[in-house]
């Protein structure tokens, strides 16, 4: 899909010529303008009202700590979710996500081990 979107924005990049300010933003104006910031969140607010009870009440910078936090609860390392983030140190997404990592810390030390096979060591003779 952003394959596709990159497509059509060279191809409206084409069409506007000189009216196309590009400044390599994925999601831009009709001009290639960035978004200005209040407008994205208006933006996610109608779309949420439309919505209605079908997503959860949340702010649109609520997203990404959603993300953040959906993708730390299922194992992701976290130096990967502060880069995605844009965190200029893992240091700064400990600090926000830090109370997700000791659950996260303790569901994989749990799953590694169920992972090992325990055997009973018993005397010859005796069932274990």
């Amino acid at each position: 899909m952003l394959l596709a979107w990159h497509i059509r924005q060279a191809q409206e990049a084409e069409a506007a010529r000189e009216a196309w300010q590009t400044e390599g933003h994925v999601f831009t104006m009709e001009n290639g303008r960035a978004l200005d910031p209040s407008y994205v969140t208006r933006l996610f607010q109608k779309l949420c009202e439309r919505a209605g009870d079908q997503l959860p009440r949340m702010t649109f910078h609520g997203l990404r700590h959603c993300a953040a936090s959906l993708m730390l609860a299922s194992g992701a390392d976290i130096a990967v979710v502060s880069k995605l983030l844009g965190h200029s140190s893992i240091a700064i997404t400990a600090d926000v996500y830090g109370r997700l990592i000791g659950t996260v810390a303790s569901d994989a030390v749990n799953g590694a081990a169920n992972l090992i096979t325990r055997t009973v060591l018993a005397p010859e003779g005796v069932r274990a």
